[in-house]
């Protein structure tokens, strides 16, 4: 939002320097973020006087003209047609940036048809002070050499730009921040109420509401006999300083009192006007050519205004062309309405326009100044356009006031520590607007209308602290807990932090990624349901909650391989999501490698595999307090991990803890990753939680001295039974004396029949107190095969 200083001085009555105001904004939550000086931009330029004005010898468009500058009497030549002798001109010195032209005078002399010139005459638009491209400035008035050029054209009065919050609409006119500013001490708020215009006659144009729920209340009236020239000078000032090119006088109108009083209106050519102007919803096919040129597709739930011929206008955001005011325009139709927000808000995004109107309506106008607006361009019009005005015309009712708040005066020095006596918070909630019925400590307030961030006691509270200044706030430490400072970390949380540790040791690159992707990629990793499905997306292309987060780890490593970056090994510690309740959000632990071919004085070095993937896995797991051994190896059950080369994790027949190994190529392909990669995805919410203990002692190393006894077991079993489950059965042979069981063979062919492969395992049995003797060995060995036989049914290969 921007404004000029003289502007605001229309409604704050202040001798404070701009340095003070803008301090009073920021203390008031008015974040200032550039305040721009146009004079300082035409520092370099002066006024001049142009002695005499002689044609080139040379040229038949130049003049030759002698001026007096504040460097003393020049020779400059000019070629604008209107450069004579006595006018008051607009002189650059030599070296001198014209920003209009974008390059610089030279800083010395230049000949131009054999005549030196020693600097230049400028029009308004080659120092963008206007638009005047005609010829040379020709300023009026009694202006002295070396006057700066800003002043001679009215332009010393400063621009400030601030950030306008959401919460607050009425900040999107000069008189809700001047009031703002007088609240918080700096000046004395200027109302200006408006005086209501008489009509002379009845209004011809009959207006009607088939719609309230989208314009509650609609006022209009009509000026017929308009002169619709340009705008008075100091109001295309006022809107050229803020960015608004001027367009005509009504036009204007209507944009200065946005930004006047943020209060939107819309002028109608009454002469292109057929039959009444209706506010209604939109009905499917309808299309309204705007203003901007471009053409709109109208849906059901838009508010639109209309007439006879039907859609004029988009309720809130923008008009149409049927009934633009234009230079012929003589009878012109004033829309003062009030539209729903929110609607206006739906309306602007899926038509795509971005206007002045809509970005107040969908924030927030005040419903109660529909005539107070109606009335001010009413007046400019008269004033500055002539014409008779008609009696007004106002269909509908604003929306109902909302319920006084209660406000505790005590909450101020409970929430904030301030102590502020209640004259001094009566006053400066009186000057915010609000008006007060005193009932002791409990306050009862009227809300204004343009503020529709007031609640609870607690917001004016808040509205107290900024007019105050939240600089002012007493500064109170926390009392220091007993016992000392503790962290508190669930055991959820604790767990992601060690696994955070642990990649990161195992030279892993902790990454960040979006918790979203393309549907498609979601539909590969298991998602892609309807319910994930994001309807306000940060990007098109991210429309869906991710189920997974290696398709984001696969796209990072190849962009990180497009730019060089071999061998790259990232993870990431988030969430997934498998629907849209409170339960089905899991915490998963994901790492990925795009393995590069590495060279090195000793030879080749072997590989990052689906076994190197599972080896950090099961160093994950050891670290967060899980023994590998409980778990079983099993064929993955997600279509993205290639068959083959990877595997998932369970704990018993149906929690599956884990999936790792290589991504299946048509995955990666999809993704336009190159392959092959590497990695795994823990879900770390289905890990059991293992019992706290009462101390972090380690136990007692439990050591023998004893030799421990390997011995060999190869068995051949059906080729679709997994070695795990031979492993796991040696293993419960006996728990206590077997203490390692390895897998050092597979094989398939000679000797072996169609259909089968023989495994061969080393068993290690520790003895513990006494060396075990032949019997107990040979029972342990008997155990071992009788177990694999009865799980598997395999046998021992002869």
């Amino acid at each position: 939002m921007k404004f000029t200083l003289s502007w605001l001085q229309d409604y704050l009555a202040t001798k404070a320097p701009l340095e003070d105001i803008l301090a009073t904004m920021l203390k008031a939550g008015l974040e200032v973020e550039h305040v721009e000086d146009p004079a300082a931009k035409l520092a370099e330029f002066t006024v001049a006087h142009v002695t005499a004005a002689e044609p080139h010898p040379d040229a038949d468009r130049l003049r030759v003209c002698t001026v007096e500058t504040k460097d003393g009497t020049k020779q400059i030549v000019c070629g604008a047609p209107n450069a004579r002798a006595g006018m008051t001109a607009i002189y650059a010195p030599l070296g001198t940036y014209i920003p209009g032209l974008d390059f610089a005078l030279d800083k010395k002399p230049r000949k131009i048809r054999g005549i030196e010139s020693y600097g230049m005459l400028c029009s308004t638009k080659e120092i963008e002070a206007g638009e005047d491209s005609d010829g040379i400035a020709d300023l009026e008035g009694d202006w002295k050499v070396g006057t700066p050029a800003a002043e001679a054209l009215g332009l010393t009065d400063k621009v400030i730009d601030f950030e306008v919050t959401p919460n607050r609409p009425d900040w999107l006119g000069v008189q809700g921040i001047a009031r703002d500013i007088a609240a918080a001490g700096t000046g004395r708020f200027l109302e200006n109420p408006i005086r209501k215009v008489e009509g002379s006659f009845e209004c011809p144009v009959d207006i009607r509401l088939d719609a309230p729920e989208a314009c509650p209340v609609f006022a209009g009236a009509l000026v017929r006999g308009v002169e619709n020239g340009p705008s008075p000078d100091w109001m295309q000032a006022r809107l050229k300083a803020i960015g608004i090119t001027p367009r005509s006088l009504l036009v204007d109108i209507t944009n200065y009192i946005s930004f006047d009083r943020a209060r939107p209106l819309h002028a109608y050519d009454a002469g292109k006007l057929k039959g009444a102007v209706v506010a209604r919803l939109g009905a499917a096919g309808e299309k309204l050519e705007a203003i901007d040129g471009k053409t709109y597709e109208i849906s059901e739930d838009m508010c639109v205004i209309a007439d006879d011929s039907g859609p004029i206008g988009l309720g809130g955001v923008m008009g149409g062309q049927s009934t633009a005011v234009s230079a012929d325009t003589v009878d012109v139709f004033i829309e003062s309405a009030w539209f729903e927000p929110l609607r206006t808000a739906r309306t602007g995004r899926s038509t795509g326009i971005i206007s002045d109107a809509r970005y107040r309506f969908e924030r927030g106008v005040d419903p109660e100044s529909c005539l107070d607006g109606l009335n001010f361009a009413l007046a400019l019009i008269k004033e500055y356009g002539g014409g008779e005005v008609s009696v007004a015309r106002v269909a509908g009712a604003p929306p109902a006031q909302r319920e006084k708040v209660v406000f505790d005066r005590r909450d101020v020095a409970r929430l904030t520590g301030l102590e502020i006596k209640p004259a001094e918070l009566k006053k400066m909630l009186k000057d915010l607007g609000f008006s007060i019925e005193d009932a002791g400590e409990g306050w009862y307030l009227k809300v204004p209308s343009w503020r529709f961030d007031i609640e609870q006691s607690a917001d004016l509270v808040e509205e107290i602290a900024r007019l105050v200044g939240f600089d002012q706030l007493p500064t109170t430490s926390l009392p220091m807990p007993e016992g000392g400072r503790k962290t508190v970390v669930t055991p959820a949380q604790a767990r992601i932090r060690k696994a955070r540790r642990v990649m990161a040791s195992r030279g892993f690159l902790e990454t960040v990624t979006w918790s979203f992707m393309p549907k498609a990629f979601a539909e590969m990793f298991g998602g892609g349901q309807p319910a994930l499905t994001i309807a306000n997306p940060v990007a098109s292309e991210l429309n869906q909650m991710r189920p997974s987060i290696l398709a984001n780890l696969a796209q990072a490593a190849q962009k990180g391989a497009d730019r060089g970056e071999q061998g790259l090994r990232l993870f990431e510690a988030g969430p997934v999501y498998l629907g849209d309740g409170p339960k089905d959000q899991r915490n998963v632990v994901a790492a990925l490698v795009r393995p590069a071919q590495e060279r090195h004085w000793s030879g080749a070095i072997a590989p990052y595999d689906a076994m190197s993937a599972k080896a950090d896995l099961f160093a994950l797991l050891a670290e967060l307090e899980q023994p590998p051994a409980r778990f079983q190896v099993e064929a993955p059950r997600q279509t993205h991990w290639h068959p083959g080369q990877a595997a998932c994790l369970k704990l018993g027949p149906k929690v599956t803890i884990a999936h790792f190994g290589a991504l299946h190529p048509r995955v990666l392909k999809a993704l336009d990753v190159d392959g092959p990669v590497y990695g795994f995805e823990l879900n770390l919410n289905a890990l059991p939680m293992m019992k706290a203990r009462a101390n972090k002692t380690k136990p007692v190393l439990e050591r023998s001295d004893l030799t421990p006894i390997r011995r060999d077991f190869s068995f051949v079993v059906d080729e679709g039974v997994p070695a795990a489950d031979i492993v796991k059965q040696a293993m419960a042979a006996d728990k206590k004396l077997i203490s390692d069981v390895q897998v050092f063979d597979v094989y398939q062919g000679k000797g072996i029949e169609p259909g089968q492969k023989s495994i061969a395992i080393e068993v290690t049995i520790q003895p513990a107190n006494e060396t075990l003797k032949d019997k107990e060995i040979d029972a342990i060995a008997g155990s071992i095969v009788d177990n694999v036989a009865k799980a598997t049914g395999g046998v021992l290969r002869g």
